[in-house]
């Protein structure tokens, strides 16, 4: 028996034992999830990425939240109006909407919660998301203080919210986590350390923490004070922290584990065939971040070619395998534009990426790289191409391949644990980097507000005044005519700048136990577990 046979079973004994360390696990009333390894933070506040939503989502609610069929209802708010053409709302808050500790949630949280998204002190990456309300960019552009913030608590159980303009998806933005409710005296007692441990964790969502074990699990139980109580169905969520996709499969395989974000892409079709593996559908785009700063990639000739001599049909179709859409284009499909209708299909591509046109992209390419000075790619520096373990790898491995035969570049591969990696692109320090954005509502601004020029998450240093005047006008109206208008040309900027390199847009294998039932699947990839069971 070989190293590597011995080491696999290592790992796949080392999870069945973690899985079966506490809280009862192997029980039908819980449910076993493994949304990625520990997340960078759990804070509703501070958290940025996909596999935190998932914790936030089920400890945590919003004014509004969103039924099983995608639409917007009352959450911590049964009621609410829009006033003043809808720069103006007003939202009833439950009398007994309360906190897993017992304490009444009331208006003030939401108004300390907000305030805390926009202190710039703060630091939130996801402040851009309450633009739309009443001075939060200049709040958070060290303009004004965070107190002329436009919430206001009229009493306990009455909230107003004032605007900047009619925003057409304000109502989706509160059933997002950024806009959910955290308890002042808890952080201002433990400070950031306030969503380490289950005890501090509090909440006010259908579960609440039981055990927090770094690198490990968190365990969350029904929330027996949350106002709906009642229709809550499993006792338990337990999430394994774990990056290891052999002992996902095993997991699911062995019945230790339900449910899986993390699988060995390579093994799609299988698993498929096994009936282990579900691909929903997804609002999300996945692309390449340049560093527009850097001396080389300032040079859009450069940029350019790098995008064209990328087959984009041989990703999804050698190397991902999940059905994925080759892309041209940074808004993905399912985005709604005017009327209710497809932005992406009425807004086209932006550059033929069919295999037919393939060799015509790369003699294109070649042409582009020796105008900007680098033949055959000589006198190119090596850059480094940072991103997370996993599939990110496998993909770049095939780009760096392509790069090195079509334009005679070379490229050196950087991996990052994933917290690592987060803090890198949002400090910047990259040359290249993998990027991701998976929508929080369904609305092209969404994506487009990523790359303004004061964006934390504008990780290519993108800046182009006439985008961001695009933006801006899409922020500041509710004619959505001219919104989706201006929106179009923003995008068309954009890709046209090539300071990211759209590659393709997701679709979401999962790994799902045939006797897993009544998961909310979200196309915002939010998955909610409130009404899950397993078969007996």
């Amino acid at each position: 028996m070989n190293n590597r046979i011995l080491t696999v079973i290592f790992l796949i004994m080392s999870f069945i034992a973690v899985s079966c360390k506490s809280g009862g696990i192997n029980n039908e009333n819980t449910i076993t999830i493994n949304a990625g390894p520990q997340p960078k933070t759990i804070d509703p506040t501070l958290n940025t990425a996909l596999d935190g939503c998932y914790y936030v989502i089920h400890a945590f609610e919003g004014l509004t939240t969103k039924d099983k069929d995608g639409k917007i209802v009352g959450g911590v708010a049964e009621s609410w109006e829009e006033l003043d053409n809808g720069t103006r709302y007003i939202f009833h808050l439950r009398t007994n909407a309360k906190w897993s500790d017992g304490k009444n949630v009331v208006a003030d949280d939401f108004v300390y919660s907000w305030r805390r998204v926009v202190d710039p002190a703060v630091g939130s990456q996801y402040s851009f998301q309450h633009e739309p309300v009443k001075n939060a960019k200049a709040i958070t552009a060290g303009e004004m203080p965070v107190d002329s913030l436009g919430v206001k608590a009229i009493d306990d159980y009455t909230l107003e919210v004032t605007l900047e303009a009619p925003t057409a998806y304000f109502l989706d933005l509160t059933a997002f986590t950024t806009f959910y409710p955290v308890r002042k005296d808890i952080i201002e007692q433990y400070g950031d350390a306030w969503s380490l441990k289950a005890e501090t964790y509090i909440g006010n969502g259908p579960f609440m923490a039981k055990e927090i074990n770094q690198d490990e699990s968190i365990i969350m139980i029904k929330n027996t004070n949350y106002w709906n109580y009642s229709a809550i169905v499993p006792e338990e969520l337990k999430f394994v922290l774990m990056q290891n996709e052999t002992a996902s499969v095993a997991g699911v395989k062995e019945g230790s584990i339900d449910f899986s974000r993390i699988l060995p892409t390579q093994d799609i079709q299988t698993l498929q065939k096994e009936g282990l593996l579900q691909i929903k559908p997804m609002l999300a785009s996945y692309f390449y971040c340049l560093n527009t700063t850097n001396e080389v990639l300032s040079d859009i000739r450069v940029r350019k070619a790098l995008a064209l001599a990328i087959d984009r049909n041989y990703i999804v179709e050698q190397v991902t395998k999940g059905g994925e859409t080759p892309a041209n284009a940074f808004v993905p499909y399912g985005i709604k534009d005017v009327n209710n209708g497809s932005f992406r299909e009425n807004g086209g591509g932006f550059f033929d990426i069919s295999s037919e046109n393939y060799k015509n992209n790369v003699e294109e390419a070649k042409r582009l790289m020796a105008e900007a000075g680098y033949p055959d790619g000589k006198g190119f520096p090596v850059f480094e191409f940072k991103a997370d373990p996993g599939f990110h790898i496998a993909i770049f491995e095939a780009v760096q391949q392509m790069w090195k035969e079509n334009l005679g570049i070379d490229t050196k591969i950087v991996q990052e644990e994933w917290a690592v990696f987060l803090q890198t692109r949002y400090d910047k320090n990259l040359t290249m980097c993998r990027g991701g954005w998976f929508g929080d509502f369904n609305d092209p601004i969404n994506f487009l507000a990523l790359y303004t020029s004061y964006s934390p998450n504008n990780y290519s240093s993108y800046s182009n005044a006439q985008y961001d005047a695009y933006i801006q006008t899409a922020l500041s109206t509710g004619d959505q005519n001219i919104r989706m208008e201006a929106m179009h040309k923003a995008e068309e900027l954009l890709v046209n700048s090539f300071a990211i390199i759209p590659m393709y847009f997701y679709t979401e294998p999962l790994l799902v136990s045939p006797k897993l039932k009544d998961v909310y699947y979200d196309d915002l990839a939010m998955h909610k577990f409130t009404q899950a069971y397993k078969e007996k």
